[in-house]
């Protein structure tokens, strides 16, 4: 009789816990649905956490980084779904992985990235990250290869937007990647190349008169040679 009795009981505890379970996703799922009808961001975030909790989905974890990333809440979009390179990540797993790390400052995380990104679907956008990326961790031949796909891919209608100013700005695409060839020249010989990327900086102004950031980056690179000139001439005096 006490087994019997034992048995109907972990039988009913089992019951009634599917229950809660049950009644508790409906909630959420039902809030969930609410806070997007009011977009309350806060309210999706703590909704698809709930959910993600009561049954656990990758899709869910990668949804839910996904509004972290598109939020700027980066460091909870990577403790969300990890920063580790996995063969089974989804694309937005890739996306969420691949703009946090760049924005937390970690190129050399982000760019694998961006690399398996560009590997899964290429574009010039992904390549002027990833010709940026290599750029900061100084890996000069990745960086020229990413500049001469996005020259010859980067199509006319293709933007790039920039930030640098209070008033936010956009230029060619193609003009971004001939400001990134001016960088690239310059770096490979920052003494002689000086002249060769204020050329190239002349040339991306013509198809984009208000890249206020070449502009800063042409003014920098001449007073830099006025100041290698004047060097020159102490020596010689």
């Amino acid at each position: 009789m006490k087994k019997l009795l034992t048995t109907a009981l972990v039988v009913f505890a089992i019951s009634l816990h599917s229950q809660t379970n049950t009644d508790l996703l409906k909630h959420y799922e039902a809030y969930y649905n609410q806070m997007k009808l009011q977009g309350d961001v806060q309210g999706i975030i703590n909704a698809m956490t709930h959910l993600n909790v009561l049954q656990p989905s990758q899709a869910r974890k990668d949804t839910l980084a996904y509004i972290y990333m598109s939020e700027n809440q980066y460091r909870q979009a990577i403790n969300t779904i990890g920063f580790e390179k996995k063969s089974s990540d989804s694309d937005i797993a890739l996306e969420v992985k691949a703009v946090s790390l760049k924005a937390l400052k970690r190129p050399e995380l982000a760019i694998g990235h961006f690399q398996e990104m560009f590997n899964r679907k290429p574009n010039p956008y992904i390549a002027y990250d990833l010709a940026e990326l290599n750029m900061t961790t100084q890996n000069n031949s990745e960086v020229e290869k990413h500049i001469n796909y996005g020259l010859a891919n980067a199509k006319d209608d293709m933007k790039k937007a920039y930030f640098e100013t209070q008033q936010p700005y956009e230029v060619p695409l193609k003009s971004a990647f001939m400001y990134l060839n001016a960088l690239n020249t310059f770096n490979k010989d920052r003494k002689n190349n000086i002249d060769a990327a204020v050329d190239i900086l002349d040339a991306a102004l013509k198809s984009a008169p208000n890249f206020n950031l070449i502009q800063l980056t042409k003014t920098e690179l001449l007073r830099q040679k006025q100041a290698l000139q004047a060097q020159e001439e102490q020596t010689k005096n």
